[in-house]
């Protein structure tokens, strides 16, 4: 380690990127710069969102069935990507999908 910070991200830091890409998201939703994938796509509706999020999903299965690692993350990337959008397109924050997995896990015996 060095001050020049090259240190290693904790686990937080790097779920924290969630966060920031779920504002860049937003970003790219208010801003609709031109060539940007995210503004084609939220141009085209929650439904084609939500198209791309089951298409993601598929995607991530057949990676996980048989695929390398690298392509399980690969399309787990892009499916947590999507996910953003869809909650973004909705009007969800990614807090609430967050609130919901701990309080199932609270509701656990």
């Amino acid at each position: 380690m060095s001050c020049f910070g090259d240190a290693p991200r904790t686990t937080g830091e790097h779920l924290a990127f969630l966060d920031t890409l779920a504002q860049v998201i937003g970003e790219r939703m208010a801003g609709r710069p031109e060539g940007s994938y995210t503004a084609r796509l939220v141009a085209q509706g929650a439904k084609r969102v939500a198209q791309k999020v089951g298409e993601e999903g598929l995607e991530v299965a057949l990676a996980g069935a048989g695929g390398s690692d690298a392509e399980v993350v690969a399309e787990a990337a892009d499916l947590l990507y999507h996910v953003l959008v869809l909650l973004r397109v909705r009007g969800l924050p990614l807090e609430r999908v967050i609130g919901e997995l701990r309080a199932r896990h609270a509701a656990k015996p």
